[in-house]
Formats: structure tokens, sequence, C-alpha cells
């Protein structure tokens, strides 16, 4: 996949502050991503900016400027490479991490999320799939090659790890029920069963977990439904007042 330069669109179109970084993953590849945010007194513009966040907005092999082929393997490259970014940053590293992600990007920050269970804050996640194989029929499932088991990896992750689930239920790409699996995945991760297979009656779901359904909400503007912001600040609230602090 190419673009034209003048395709690709960059923070200063939006009046946003921001610096180039490029990331070099383990494989080599390079990857041009824009870091957006003042980070002398971390005051931000726009929806996210504006309330005390930086962003590192993250951009896969084959995308925008990035040279390459996208894959599944390359692109957990891609991710881990963003993480390892902000880990060795002199500022980034003391600030909470949180991963956020939508469509293919979900995917792909729940596998990031089980590989830096220790350094990750909180996950968000929008209008994903449990797997690649499930989004396809049965009979030719098994010829998929990209997997992507979202499914089986959300499990993994620690119940004290915050998730917010966002869902548009008009996505016309992904069937919202995807969602909906995922949620029910995330609210039921670190459950023990007795040798019987019987759930502990004791179990309570992750506490800080949200569920939010859009009921217009679209594969990529969810984002303009009403709530939106207001969930996800509200999700975000105890980091916002950490960073600030």
């Amino acid at each position: 996949m190419t673009y034209k330069l003048e395709d690709v669109l960059t923070p200063d179109m939006f009046n946003m502050e921001y610096e180039n970084v490029q990331l070099v993953t383990k494989d080599k590849a390079k990857l041009y991503c824009y870091l957006v945010g003042r980070l002398q007194d971390l005051i931000s513009l726009k929806e996210l900016y504006h309330h005390g966040l930086v962003a590192l907005t993250v951009e896969y092999r084959g995308y925008g400027h990035n040279k390459g082929v996208p894959g599944e393997m390359g692109i957990r490259l891609d991710a881990q490479a963003a993480v390892d970014y902000v880990k060795n940053h002199p500022i980034l590293c003391k600030l909470p991490i949180i991963l956020y992600g939508q469509g293919l990007g979900a995917a792909v920050a729940i596998y990031t999320a089980s590989k830096n269970r220790d350094r990750i804050s909180a996950l968000i996640i929008e209008n994903t799939y449990t797997s690649i194989p499930d989004l396809l029929r049965r009979p030719i499932s098994w010829m998929c090659t990209q997997k992507r088991w979202s499914s089986s990896t959300l499990p993994r992750l620690p119940a004290i790890l915050p998730i917010l689930v966002l869902s548009g239920r008009m996505d016309e790409y992904l069937p919202y029920t995807h969602m909906d699996d995922l949620w029910n995945i995330a609210r039921t991760r670190g459950r023990s069963e007795s040798s019987k297979g019987v759930p502990n009656e004791e179990y309570r779901p992750p506490p800080n977990d949200m569920f939010k359904a859009f009921p217009l909400g679209s594969h990529y503007y969810t984002c303009d439904e009403p709530g939106y912001w207001e969930t996800i600040f509200e999700f975000l609230d105890p980091f916002i007042v950490h960073t600030i602090t």
C-alpha cells in the first residue's frame, strides 16, 4: 500500500503541536510517527490533548510514509517499538501508558498489552473482532494465515488492568457481536474454576472495566457519537489526575 506524500495527514493541519518521531523495530523497519502535545507542561490540543494527555500516533509499516508490507508479526513489532520508545523516553517513561486502538489497532493493542503487562496502565478498544478466522466462513477459516486471536489473548490480561470497550452498533464492517464477545471475555478474565469446571461463585468481575455501546456508531465514526468523549474521559480520569499532579 502506498500513498502520495500530500495524502498523509499531519497534526499541524489541525493546529496541533507535534514532534516527528522515527521508530526502529526489532527487524530494522523504520516507522515515521507523531508525538502530539507539549511535553514541557503537558498542555495539549483537541479532544485528547487539552485534557493533559500526550499522544504517540503510530503508523504501521506499509502505511503513510512507511515502507514495507503490513503483516501480523510485523505490525506486532511496530507496536512494541512504540511502547519501547515511551519506556525509554526521559519524560514519557514517568507517565501512565494507555493503549488506545480501533479496528485492527485494537487487536494489536490487546496483544501488546499482553506482552507488557507490568507497564501498561489501561487499555481502550473500539470496533474490533475476536479473531480474523471468526470473521470468515468456517469452511475457509483454516486457510487464514493472519489469525490475531484477541479472544484468546484478552483472558491473559491482568484483572487489575482497566479496560474500556467501545462498540458502534452500526459498524458496517465488523458485526458488533464481536465486541459483545470480547466484553464478556474481559469481564470473566481471572476467574478460576473448580476441578469439575464449575465457575468460582465468589468471583467478582474486574472493578475498573467499562463498556459503552453507541446505537448509531459506525466503524470509523463512532467517535462522533454523543457521549463518546465523555465516556473516554470518565474512564481516563484517574490517569489524568495522576498526570497533572
